[in-house]
């Protein structure tokens, strides 16, 4: 016989692996040992095909007991059914979960830390993890590396007021609450049903009058006999930690799009002083030209060129402050306020990023919420396979009912009054026209398809990483070169004003090094606001600091209140 041990209603006994039995088949295996089998099946003989062993008595007894053993009697009978349930669910069919295999490079291309390194392979084996500069990053609060308050204070407030993110914590909340509902279905169902009749015949003094009450309670329990239940509890559970990833990236992703909006705004001020003060060179350089025409020295068109550059530059820097009008309000919009509400002072963009920290490419798997969202979707998939074959076993249920009923003139509690019933039902699909086999193949698939997608998501985040990085050292060498074109503009510029005062050339080239140095100023301010972006688009692909371990789990999803972030990564008190 399979040996079964009683267990709580939050875990399971005995699971199976891959691949799920077929129709017909029973992969089985119990704490107390595992089944073995032959040509014919299982070496136990338990029976599987909804046959219900008699018991010592009769299933269903109703009637009136006598007043010394009747109520011990049920209570015994009761009590025994009760007992014996939690050993009868001791098996879960199905596959046991492992997380998917996936390839995992031993370093990143572009730099950071290798796995196969001599100090990272000395770190491991003594149980240390080497230092890293910059640990802040890994810590949560991913902004503070650009050490900006204001910065600071607008990211804060994406906790507060953001739609979305209060939209991903009540999905999350849901499906907490779907958990809680598989949960139920592992308790028996308890239900009172007190009545009274009063009832009357004849007249006057021969009429009689007749009272009669109830007092009854009921209870119903389908026993998880084979944990079609437990496996339901399960992918609910990995759901629910699916959605608390998903607040994760949520957050994340907003965190990441208010910095980048703030750096645009913050690039949009710098490109505002660039256009102003050449505005002022412009002026100065529409002057001279009409110094030179009074003097006879320089042609009418030179005054008009002259004035037109002042125009043009002038309507240039009045589209920067649309563009930074547009982009508070765009921030606004990510932190839940009105855009009359917030105001951000005008201050420019750093020159140099600050440095970000990748580690190797094995931590990303647990670092990223997306990452952590797709595996989670495997288990609950993986687990909707056990459902799909428990749907080949029998289901039992066993039912009591007691209580007192009857007419009260003899006192309602007397023992005359004291009824009850105790049954057990087993039910098997015989034919279906192979509806289940159906279903157990839709959920293989179905599993088949979250492995996949979870490993692309995988690859494109080491993709995501690797671009990054390429991008930070690729803009660093651009900023270079821009830089020295920058110098080397201001130096052309003032080498042919004084050229033209002296008459030695034409105010064309004047012109050609004064819009030369105007859009080698402006790519150098591109170019500084693509490394910032770039860093903070790094930052966000390694996860924001954020760690799987902040998932709630499945003893707090099954508990009876909300987890609490640990460290502000999954679910913050605040929501």
């Amino acid at each position: 016989m399979v040996k079964v041990s009683r267990e709580t209603s939050a875990a399971a006994v005995v699971r199976a692996t891959r691949p799920p039995p077929s129709a017909g088949e029973g992969t089985l295996r119990s704490r107390g040992g595992e089944g073995q089998r032959d040509d014919s099946g299982w070496s136990d003989r338990r029976d599987l095909s909804g046959t219900v062993a008699p018991l010592s008595r009769p299933l269903v007894t109703r009637g009136p007991p006598s007043p010394a053993a009747g109520g011990g009697r049920a209570s015994r009978t009761l009590a025994a059914l009760l007992f014996a349930a939690p050993l009868m669910t001791g098996c879960v069919v199905g596959p046991d979960y492992s997380r998917p295999s996936v390839e995992t490079p031993l370093g990143y291309r572009q730099g950071g830390v290798r796995e196969d390194s001599p100090a990272y392979v000395a770190a491991r084996k003594t149980g240390f993890r080497e230092a890293r500069p910059n640990d802040a990053v890994e810590r949560g609060d991913w902004w503070r590396v650009f050490k900006d308050p204001t910065l600071d204070r607008l990211i804060r407030l994406v906790d507060v007021d953001n739609q979305s993110l209060r939209q991903a914590v009540a999905n999350y909340r849901q499906a907490r609450a779907l958990v809680a509902s598989a949960q139920a279905a592992l308790y028996p169902t308890v239900i009172g049903a007190p009545s009274i009749t009063r009832t009357g015949s004849g007249g006057g003094s021969t009429g009689t009058v007749r009272t009669s009450a109830a007092l009854l309670g009921e209870a119903s329990w389908q026993l998880d006999l084979f944990g079609g239940t437990r496996r339901t509890i399960e992918s609910e559970a990995a759901l629910a930690q699916s959605d608390a990833a998903t607040i994760a990236l949520t957050r994340l992703t907003i965190q990441a799009e208010v910095a980048a909006d703030y750096l645009t705004v913050r690039y949009a001020d710098s490109l505002q002083k660039v256009l102003d003060e050449n505005i002022e060179n412009f002026k100065k350089t529409a002057a001279i030209t009409e110094n030179q025409y009074a003097a006879g020295v320089a042609a009418r068109s030179d005054v008009i060129t002259a004035q037109t550059q002042v125009q043009t530059i002038e309507a240039q820097a009045i589209a920067v402050r649309l563009t930074r009008v547009q982009y508070v309000n765009a921030i606004a919009t990510l932190i839940g306020r009105p855009p009359s509400e917030v105001s951000i002072p005008v201050s420019g963009i750093a020159k140099n990023p600050p440095g970000v920290p990748v580690g190797i490419p094995g931590d990303l798997l647990e670092r990223r919420p997306d990452v952590a969202q797709a595996e989670r979707l495997v288990q609950a998939q993986s687990e909707r396979i056990g459902v799909a074959v428990a749907a080949f076993f029998p289901t039992v249920t066993i039912s009591a009912q007691g209580g007192v009923s009857g007419l009260t003139r003899n006192g309602l509690f007397s023992a005359a009054n004291q009824v009850w019933s105790v049954a057990a039902s087993g039910s098997e699909t015989l034919f279906d026209g192979g509806a289940r086999t159906a279903a157990v193949r839709s959920a293989e698939a179905g599993y088949d398809a979250q492995v996949a997608n979870y490993r692309q998501v995988v690859l494109a985040a080491f993709a995501e990483v690797e671009n990054q990085m390429a991008a930070l050292r690729i803009l660093a060498q651009q900023q270079g070169a821009q830089d020295k074109a920058v110098d080397l503009s201001r130096k052309a510029v003032e080498i042919t004003l004084n050229e033209y005062r002296a008459g030695t050339q034409n105010f064309t080239t004047v012109v050609t090094a004064q819009g030369l140095l105007v859009t080698n100023e402006i790519n150098a301010l591109q170019v500084r606001l693509s490394r910032f972006t770039a860093a903070v688009t790094l930052i966000r692909a390694l996860g924001g600091g954020w760690d799987v371990r902040s998932l709630p789990s499945d003893s707090e999803l099954k508990g009876p209140s909300l987890p609490i972030d640990r460290g502000g990564q999954a679910v913050r008190p605040d929501e």
